[in-house]
């Protein structure tokens, strides 16, 4: 039986990686590494992470009913908390009921845009300066093999039971554009001069060095999942 290495958080999965590559187990050492760096660069170039974590977020209250939520997709609300100036200068707030709070409709987990959690109008009259909100973020990379459950808030404002499968994986273009790059990569390291620079008939320049730029296919993969700044 096949053991699977779920240690190693990368966007596509190392024997997945390894077969269309075309590797046998030799190539681990170098696979892993090309995977993780990676999955890094593709992080640090979206301004965002990508797999699942709890979150703590304080979030200053405008007086606006919409919170909006920087990490995404949400697949749990955990717990919310209001803070008056004084409770917030204690960190001591007060857990706020489901009841008072809610997504947008629309604005589930299956949608790539910040989140946002929508709170009772009658808030607005309690001078609140902050709300804290503790949260699950990000994509699961598999299916927990026993059927795990967890509560969600995508389809109802009353807390629910989903399986494990219902949760939102890893996407099929962000695991291409992992693919992409690592595979673009591992290729240098193999000495087939992809994205190599120097000592080509005809350019006039000397020495040789790996370009460090992203492949433009993988900028265009990774188009929808850079965090958009205002």
């Amino acid at each position: 039986m096949e053991i699977q290495d779920n240690s190693l958080k990368t966007l596509i999965p190392l024997e997945d990686f390894k077969a269309l590559m075309g590797v046998d187990d030799r190539d681990d050492k170098t696979a892993r590494f090309c995977l993780v760096t990676s999955t890094l660069t593709i992080e640090q170039f979206c301004k965002r992470k990508f797999f699942k974590k709890q979150y703590f977020e304080t979030i200053k209250f405008n007086q606006h009913q919409t919170v909006f939520l920087n990490e995404y997709p949400v697949t749990e609300i955990l717990a919310v908390y209001t803070y008056n100036d004084v409770q917030l200068a204690l960190s001591n707030g007060q857990i706020l009921e489901p009841e008072f709070y809610h997504p947008m409709i629309g604005n589930d987990y299956n949608l790539e845009m910040p989140f946002e959690l929508w709170l009772s109008p009658s808030l607005i009259v309690y001078n609140l300066a902050a709300v804290k909100v503790i949260y699950y973020g990000g994509y699961v990379v598999n299916p927990h093999p026993c059927g795990l459950t967890t509560r969600s808030f995508s389809e109802a404002k009353t807390p629910t039971k989903e399986t494990a499968a219902s949760l939102p994986h890893i996407p099929t273009d962000l695991s291409a554009a992992c693919f992409e790059l690592a595979s673009w990569n591992m290729n240098r390291y193999h000495g087939r001069r992809i994205g190599m620079t120097g000592n080509i008939r005809g350019t006039g320049v000397q020495g040789e060095h790996f370009e460090l730029s992203m492949p433009e296919n993988v900028r265009q993969l990774l188009g929808p999942y850079k965090r958009k700044t205002i």
